[in-house]
């Protein structure tokens, strides 16, 4: 177990128990960052990322928008699983194009134009679930444009979050499912990962009860714009080889906009982490 994998696990584990995605999105070109192979990033993230989407779904399983979910098994799925066979040989960079495309819809609620476009989208549902399934295998960045779908659909929160977790713990599960039979000499440290795991699924439970359960539709809304629009600034700084002047500029941008928003739920937060620290010392003298 290393510090820098597990600060990324933290810190992704905290977006994805709000928005359903995460943890892949953001994840992926941390560790990348860092020096980490591309499979082996996969192997410590995508168990993580089905974990947290597996309490989420267990939680608001009756909200899944499951004529959604269906398209997504039969349209995207395929995909994803044929392109990530050519991942290690093949190289493409769509983070600018998929970067532009999260911006227009982070603007959906300011502009009628905009919504009225993506409305147009909705109606070639299944040739952008391919499209997206053929990107996501290649890059990992399928979850960005899934977000972006969900998000122009204007549901609740309970619905947006439940429906993309099923759909993003679907492609972990399939990944993975595809480096176990494609992958060769596919190393993995069970122990660590494990670990990574448990971090992450603490992390969202006291996500959900510290600060999701106290976030109504209206702000939901708002944040999820804010947490799209970063993600697209995050693809486009990648595009140009700025990855960290981005990265840093979209967390530091949005980490001050929910500790704002949510100041007082995150210091009761801490506080309690660090008398439950406290408390486990006491016991084990």
């Amino acid at each position: 177990m290393t510090i820098d994998i597990l600060l990324a696990v933290v810190v992704t584990s905290v977006i994805q128990s709000i928005f359903g995605v995460g943890v892949l999105l953001f994840g992926t070109p941390i560790l990348l960052l860092l020096g980490y192979e591309f499979v082996y990033a996969l192997t410590i993230l995508l168990p993580i990322s089905i974990a947290i989407n597996t309490l989420q779904i267990a939680r608001h399983h009756v909200h899944i928008d499951r004529a959604f979910y269906q398209n997504i098994l039969i349209y995207s799925v395929p995909p994803i699983v044929l392109f990530l066979f050519l991942v290690t040989s093949i190289k493409i960079n769509m983070g600018f194009v998929v970067g532009l495309f999260l911006l227009f819809v982070a603007l959906k609620s300011y502009s009628a134009r905009i919504e009225h476009y993506l409305e147009s989208m909705v109606r070639y549902e299944r040739t952008y679930l391919v499209v997206m399934g053929v990107i996501h295998g290649l890059t990992n960045l399928g979850g960005s444009l899934l977000t972006a779908i969900v998000h122009g659909k204007g549901y609740s929160k309970d619905v947006t979050r439940v429906t993309v977790a099923s759909a993003y713990a679907t492609f972990a599960i399939f990944q993975i499912l595809t480096l176990v039979f494609a992958a060769e000499g596919l190393e993995t440290d069970i122990k660590a990962n494990l670990i990574y795991l448990i971090v992450g699924a603490v992390i969202y439970l006291c996500t959900e009860k510290m600060l999701y359960v106290k976030i109504d539709n209206e702000k939901y809304g708002k944040i999820f714009a804010v947490f799209l629009l970063g993600s697209g600034l995050l693809l486009i700084g990648k595009s140009f080889g700025a990855l960290v002047d981005f990265l840093l500029g979209v967390l530091l941008g949005v980490g001050f906009y929910l500790f704002q928003e949510n100041r007082d739920r995150i210091e009761e937060m801490i506080r309690r982490a660090i008398l439950l620290v406290k408390g486990r010392r006491g016991k084990s003298f």
